[in-house]
């Protein structure tokens, strides 16, 4: 047996069927050559009690001295009890991003909204398996997810996407966008971890975008414009319901589709509340002010079930509250002013006017206080009243007023000197 050359593999012809011209100078590693005159380069070796062969490359992809190296890293891992052929079909059955993402859509989204499910997979659709979806779930690294959200943020996955009738999809990308696909495919590769497509989840760790917080508070004086650009339109014999929706909207801080979808079965008029079955964040009840529960009854007439707004097509009312609401913010001249920016209007008015964030999360039917905590700069801060008299009784004691001093209580010295 000569040692395998490539001066060897050059001169070597089929013999009309295969064969296999094993290498002299190391053991187990080989050239094939088929009846039709292909030549690759083989390692044979025993584990387990069985013999196993697998091809290592075809003559001329690598060079014989290249195939005898890679051969010896093979033989290698035979002797640590590893088995190479066994290691390459559990790699070949691996499975890729899109396999992944289709198993986590059909298995992993069982406890999601129907909303949250229609926008993760959009997210999966436009920018997670353009970018990843042809790689192996094993092989994505840190630096592929940091790649990700860079190009995402940089519009690579940006398109325009026709679909049927009237419908039209514009994925723009983003930073903001970038970073909740990362937040979607942390989730997506903690599903592959549990699992056990692999071990580890290499989106934690990477820091993600800051997400630009769209909080838009209407003013009194905004306020008034837009409840007159309301009032306007309906004189003008424009979509009474939709106007009404905009208007039941700014008077309860309920999210749009919570308001397109309501039924009279769910408002509960003993209590003055609306008993939503289910919502963003499960079943909940919404108080209802006065002037919302006017609304309402201005509206109820004869019906005591069905939709409260009812739509005149297969979209309901929510496609006629869009054009009612850009005429209205325009004619408002509130242009940078979106339909949720009412629902974060309805909470500021009631932190500037001394409510506490646990009443106004409770209407707003927020789960976590955390979500409720952005409007703590608009109410009356106790830190500041503080700042403010300490300051006022050092401004006095400094210029001799000793009088406008306002003194330490008495149980407060005993506790100082005790703890002296």
């Amino acid at each position: 047996m000569p040692k395998i050359t490539k001066k060897l593999v050059d001169t070597l012809v089929p013999s009309g069927r295969d064969g296999v011209m094993w290498d002299d100078e190391l053991s187990g590693f080989g050239l094939r050559i088929t009846a039709a005159g292909v030549k690759s380069y083989v390692v044979q070796y025993r584990i387990a009690g069985r013999s196993r062969r697998i091809t290592i490359a075809r003559h001329g992809v690598m060079t014989p001295d290249e195939a005898r190296k890679e051969a010896r890293l093979l033989l290698a891992e035979v002797a640590r009890g590893v088995d190479p052929a066994e290691r390459r079909d559990q790699q070949r059955h691996d499975f890729t991003v899109v396999e992944l993402c289709d198993l986590y859509v059909s298995e992993g989204m069982t406890t999601k909204k129907p909303s949250t499910i229609a926008s993760d997979k959009g997210k999966i659709t436009r920018h997670i398996k353009p970018l990843l979806g042809k790689r192996l779930v094993r092989s994505i690294t840190r630096a592929d997810i940091e790649r990700l959200q860079a190009d995402i943020a940089a519009g690579k996955t940006a398109a325009d996407v026709k679909g049927g009738f009237k419908s039209r999809s514009i994925v723009t990308g983003g930073r903001g966008t970038a970073a909740r696909t990362l937040g979607l495919l942390s989730g997506i590769f903690q599903f592959a971890v549990n699992r056990s497509m692999r071990p580890d989840n290499p989106v934690r760790g990477v820091k993600r975008f800051a997400e630009k917080k769209c909080e838009r508070f209407l003013s009194p004086t905004e306020m008034a414009r837009l409840g007159k650009a309301l009032a306007d339109l309906a004189d003008e014999g424009v979509n009474l319901t939709a106007i009404n929706v905009v208007r039941l909207l700014a008077l309860t801080g309920c999210r749009r589709g919570e308001i397109t979808g309501l039924r009279w079965e769910w408002v509960d008029w003993d209590r003055a509340c609306i008993r939503f079955p289910d919502s963003k964040t499960g079943a909940k009840v919404v108080p209802l002010g006065a002037a919302a529960l006017e609304l309402l009854t201005e509206l109820c007439g004869e019906a005591g079930s069905g939709p409260v707004f009812p739509g005149s097509s297969r979209t309901g009312s929510t496609t006629a509250v869009w054009k009612v609401w850009d005429k209205a913010r325009q004619r408002a001249k509130l242009p940078d002013v979106r339909i949720h920016d009412l629902r974060h209007s309805f909470a500021s008015v009631g932190a500037s006017g001394g409510d506490s964030l646990v009443v106004i999360g409770a209407l707003l039917g927020h789960r976590d206080t955390a979500t409720t905590a952005r409007y703590a700069h608009l109410a009356n801060d106790p830190l500041k009243a503080a700042a403010d008299r300490i300051s006022g009784n050092i401004a006095a004691a400094m210029k001799g007023e000793l009088g406008n001093v306002v003194p330490l209580q008495p149980g407060a010295r005993r506790k100082r000197a005790g703890t002296a």
